[in-house]
């Protein structure tokens, strides 16, 4: 009897919709073939056939990378977001700051103390001055 894995988390089970492929994975791969192919013709007869062929798969790359390459359910156009985004976006280093209430409270008794130091240290002196 033939054994078929049935997987138990069916949202990472993707939808094949050509050649075993996803249709993100197929438009990826037409936009590859649509510059890379083109580029070998043309540059061919110019620099010869095996570095035409790199400059193909060079310039085919990117767009495999972004049809393959998926890391935590993410693909690869969203990892670069984010990179881009804690990278050069936001500051690097975050300020940490805090609303501490103690040392708002400590703040205001020690402005308390000071204003009591002002207010005593007059009285008495006008009560020497009264006292002379």
């Amino acid at each position: 009897m033939a054994y078929v894995p049935v997987p138990k988390d069916l949202n990472r089970v993707k939808s094949k919709f050509l050649f075993n492929l996803t249709k993100r994975q197929v438009v990826c791969f037409g936009l590859g073939a649509l510059f890379g192919v083109p580029v070998f013709f043309l540059t061919k007869g110019g620099i010869g056939v095996s570095l035409a062929a790199a400059l193909m798969i060079i310039i085919m790359l990117p767009f495999f990378m972004f049809a393959m390459f998926e890391r935590n359910g993410q693909p690869l156009e969203v990892l670069l977001k984010h990179y881009i985004q804690a990278r050069f976006v936001r500051p690097r280093t975050r300020a940490y700051e805090t609303n501490n209430f103690y040392a708002v409270i400590e703040q205001n008794i020690r402005n308390r103390r000071e204003v009591r130091r002002i207010l005593h240290g007059k009285e008495k002196g006008k009560a020497q001055a009264d006292a002379l």
